[in-house]
């Protein structure tokens, strides 16, 4: 299957992002912690991929580093949790604060995710504590530039679609959102905040 991309990144709107190679654009899905660090629209990027194939729909994952790509698949393997919620994870804890937080058996911090629950954080500790140590490996994440028309309001939207609720996806950005932040850095700090 698609294992990696490597082309001209032509478009990114937190989930989405389409990258251009040879002429064919591929729209891929990314977490918050792959948007972080990409390269602004008409430069080169390379992406891990995951494909995704269910009965009614294909789906292509991208990833900048394997790390993500690996903990977005063993994520997965855990019992009622899909793609979403793995993205979810990725956009809101870095994969070695993941690994720390599966170590620690610490839930409360797991269920700060957008949706995580308690059982489905419970379960996370069981299935993956094992395997916590090999997770670690992905890095900070650092911001990325990339001013937008209206910063505050394109991250309420990408909290939105995390997972949070419309009012307090607004609530978070606003009180994350501070004079010349941009998109990713507004929800970076608001994906933070979310889970002290």
């Amino acid at each position: 299957m698609i294992g990696r991309l490597k082309g001209i990144l032509v478009h990114k709107q937190p989930p989405w992002l389409v990258v251009d190679v040879n002429g064919v654009g591929y729209e891929l899905e990314a977490p918050m912690s792959t948007f972080y660090d990409l390269p602004e629209p008409g430069r080169e990027v390379a992406l891990f991929t995951h494909y995704a194939q269910k009965e009614d729909s294909v789906a292509l994952y991208g990833f900048l580093r394997e790390a993500e790509r690996r903990l977005f698949r063993d994520v997965q393997k855990v019992s009622g949790i899909g793609a979403k919620i793995a993205l979810a994870v990725l956009s809101g804890v870095s994969v070695d604060e993941f690994a720390r937080l599966v170590q620690a058996g610490d839930v409360a911090a797991l269920t700060r995710i957008p949706g995580i629950g308690k059982k489905t954080a419970e379960r996370m500790v069981v299935e993956l504590r094992d395997r916590a140590a090999d997770l670690a490996g992905g890095g900070a994440v650092p911001p990325s530039a990339g001013p937008g028309a209206d910063p505050q309001s394109e991250a309420a939207i990408a909290l939105q679609q995390l997972g949070y609720k419309p009012a307090e996806a607004s609530r978070m950005a606003r009180d994350a959102a501070a004079e010349g932040d941009d998109v990713a850095a507004i929800i970076r700090k608001a994906l933070k905040s979310a889970l002290r």
